[in-house]
């Protein structure tokens, strides 16, 4: 049952929070009937994701197994058949459909523009896991679609206003994110010639501390002028949404030292779940944004 467990990453659920960013963003976080609805659709990409990671290390078995790292994951070491595998992703397919066929979605909500998006994420990844990881840039930018679509189908579930603002910072932090895993791949490849994927080879480390220092200035000056558009101000009825910025300086600041400093950022989930100071600037950003936006 552990390897099951294990190639299901239910560690990498974490991800699909992005769902509930709309709700929250619309001051409607505490709405039930929504929130059960986020949660729904969350649980459905929940399945849809772990039916890709099995579908992903089905693909990746053989380089897995030269991987230092991935060399313990269940299809490299034999723990899980490759039909078994296949087995089980078709059923976290099926059943992340089924999760949003069968939800009694409040009214409003069109089933099939959210089953549209669910295919689509299946679709993209499905292509990613087959062919396009192995294309520099492209294997980067498929990830952060797929946190986009993930704010999209909350916004949907919801039936919640998503602005322009949310889909360009979801998008830049997911890039910020997959850069600075590649670049992880990038000092591995470079120290032990171990190729993560093929399209490492058209990547280099000045390259990527290039691409990734870009990327961070681009997130931090969006967020800065996000909290202090107007349109922004007069939706939330506060003018003091530029504090949070300082969370996301520090938190920004403090993933740059991980990615470069420490080498450290091969898995931003487990980032996320262990570093304290990374911890702190999300949850200090959290209670600043949830004061400003709920008890203003």
């Amino acid at each position: 049952m552990k390897p099951i467990i294990k190639i299901l990453r239910p560690q990498q659920w974490i991800k699909n929070s992005f769902v509930l960013l709309p709700l929250f963003f619309n001051g409607s976080l505490f709405n039930m009937q929504l929130l059960l609805s986020a949660i729904a659709m969350a649980f459905a990409f929940c399945l849809a994701s772990s039916g890709i990671y099995c579908l992903n290390d089905i693909c990746d078995a053989e380089s897995d197994k030269l991987h230092p790292k991935k060399k313990s994951r269940p299809i490299a070491c034999g723990e899980v058949s490759k039909r078994k595998a296949l087995l089980l992703m078709v059923f976290c397919v099926i059943s992340s459909i089924f999760v949003i066929c069968i939800f009694p979605w409040q009214t409003g909500v069109d089933v099939c523009h959210v089953f549209v998006i669910d295919l689509l994420y299946l679709l993209i990844n499905i292509a990613y896991c087959i062919r396009l990881k192995h294309i520099a840039i492209i294997d980067v930018f498929i990830i952060a679609v797929g946190f986009v679509l993930r704010i999209i189908a909350g916004a949907m579930v919801t039936c919640v206003f998503l602005s322009h603002w949310m889909i360009l910072m979801t998008f830049l932090l997911a890039l910020l994110l997959a850069f600075s895993k590649r670049r992880d791949d990038v000092v591995m490849f470079e120290k032990t010639h171990v190729k993560a994927r093929n399209s490492i080879v058209r990547y280099n480390l000045p390259f990527m501390n290039l691409v990734i220092g870009v990327i961070a200035s681009i997130t931090m000056v969006c967020y800065i002028m996000y909290t202090v558009s107007p349109e922004v101000i007069n939706r939330f009825h506060s003018s003091f949404l530029y504090v949070t910025s300082v969370f996301v300086l520090a938190g920004i600041i403090r993933y740059l030292q991980i990615t470069i400093v420490d080498v450290k950022s091969g898995n931003p989930t487990k980032v996320l779940l262990k570093d304290r100071f990374v911890q702190a600037t999300v949850l200090g950003w959290i209670i600043t944004f949830a004061i400003i936006i709920y008890m203003g």
